[in-house]
């Protein structure tokens, strides 16, 4: 069923490219004043050209808001608001066409809204492609400090909790109930929190992205989704200080392929169950992906004292270049803010298969299987093959609570039948 899905959903994309240039109304936000020096605030620009195009109830074609190549348009944070009106919503892909460069504020005089959930967001917008060979730029690291700056002093005077909301606005860009949602092509470089939110989205392709935020940034996730189904995202470089893609409750079908990720702490499925959540996670597979120089690689991490589940998911086909924790079910994860304490609830995590790992592990112990009194069932391993890094140790594998099989399977897993070695 979900590759029919996603056949279907390749088919639109070609019928809305073959549609570019035929009959495509183009609203160029320089024609909407903005200016495009770096140094104007350029949002009221963009606001008025979406607002066009949004508004514009064209019988053929596909309208697009074009940004044109060779400027740098400051943006303040921004939502762009649907649904927006068309004769054939089901076929007329509204556009976002990115060729210059698009960048945040970086001095404290300048940012007007750190309370912002993100920087640049779209809310309600079915059929929307946005692509282009441009450049997205959050300038994390000043932004980050100027938000942190505004924020310290009510921190201390009210609680951590309050900050700790803060810390989690910025996100570069967001995209809310976006259904059959296209992104391609662009480059997305030092958010000041995580580069792309997928939230409460149905049917999204993203491909041939470029994701880069220095190693030491906290909490610049690749791609963060949420509450979302039927994603596919492939063929991309994700290098960041935190998760290259995190999947979130309420998330299935879910497919990753061909993702070069690292530096950064892996495909992360998780957190789940954070104060007692009820969290789900369903048919998440990551395929052909390799991780060099990460945290982790093939990651699910959930919360004591939740409940839920994450089943049904699979990595195969991976290529471990030097990472840290190459397999790891963590259920007793804790962020080192909350005060964490034990609880004898957690989420149920299942049908698990790791399948054709191949390379190196910079920690001799390769593999962690650390789940809770309800434990980890049918966990699947095969063909899998995770030496040292360092030609002189040998690896091993850690488990708890665990049950399931493995074949061919190195270093080898104590919790698990053995068929094959």
């Amino acid at each position: 069923m979900q590759d029919v899905y996603f056949s279907f959903l390749i088919l639109c994309i070609a019928a809305s490219s073959f549609g570019i240039g035929h009959g495509q109304k183009v609203f160029n936000v320089v024609d909407f004043g903005a200016i495009g020096d770096g140094q104007i605030d350029d949002t009221n620009a963009f606001l008025s050209a979406w607002q066009a195009l949004c508004g514009d109830d064209v019988a053929q074609g596909t309208p697009s808001l074009q940004i044109p190549e060779g400027k740098t348009f400051l943006l303040q944070p921004v939502k762009f608001q649907g649904p927006c009106k068309s004769v054939f919503v089901h076929v007329q892909v509204k556009t976002f066409q990115v060729q210059g460069k698009i960048i945040a504020p970086n001095t404290i005089e300048e940012w007007n809204n750190c309370q912002a959930d993100y920087w640049i967001g779209f809310v309600g917008v079915a059929n929307l492609n946005m692509y282009g060979s441009g450049l997205i730029d959050g300038q994390g690291s000043k932004a980050e400090h100027i938000c942190f700056r505004i924020f310290y002093t009510v921190e201390v005077s009210f609680s951590v909790k309050l900050l700790k909301k803060q810390s989690r606005t910025l996100q570069a860009l967001n995209f809310e109930k976006c259904d059959d949602l296209q992104l391609s092509g662009l480059t997305h470089v030092d958010s000041p929190k995580g580069h792309i939110g997928i939230t409460d989205c149905n049917g999204v392709l993203i491909s041939n992205l470029n994701i880069a935020a220095p190693e030491n940034s906290p909490n610049t996730d690749g791609i963060d989704m949420a509450r979302s189904t039927n994603v596919h995202i492939q063929d991309s470089m994700i290098a960041t200080g935190d998760d290259c893609v995190a999947i979130n409750g309420g998330c299935s079908y879910i497919n990753i392929t061909n993702i070069a990720c690292g530096p950064g702490h892996g495909i992360s499925v998780g957190s789940l169950g954070k104060d007692g959540q009820y969290d789900t996670v369903e048919e998440v597979h990551v395929r052909n992906c390799s991780f060099t120089g990460t945290q982790n690689a093939a990651r699910i991490k959930t919360w004591q004292g939740g409940s839920g589940y994450a089943r049904k998911i699979s990595y195969e086909q991976i290529t471990l270049v030097a990472s840290k924790n190459p397999i790891i079910i963590d259920q007793y994860y804790c962020d080192g803010v909350n005060n964490c304490r034990n609880s004898s609830t957690a989420l149920q995590v299942s049908d698990v298969t790791y399948s054709g790992f191949q390379g190196t592990s910079v920690d001799e112990e390769a593999i962690r299987l650390d789940c809770s009194d309800r434990g980890c069932i049918n966990i699947v391993m095969d063909n899998i093959n995770i030496t040292s890094l360092d030609p002189g140790k040998t690896t091993y594998a850690y488990c708890e609570h665990t049950s399931g099989t493995s074949w061919f399977t190195a270093p080898y897993v104590p919790c698990l039948s053995v068929s094959g070695y």
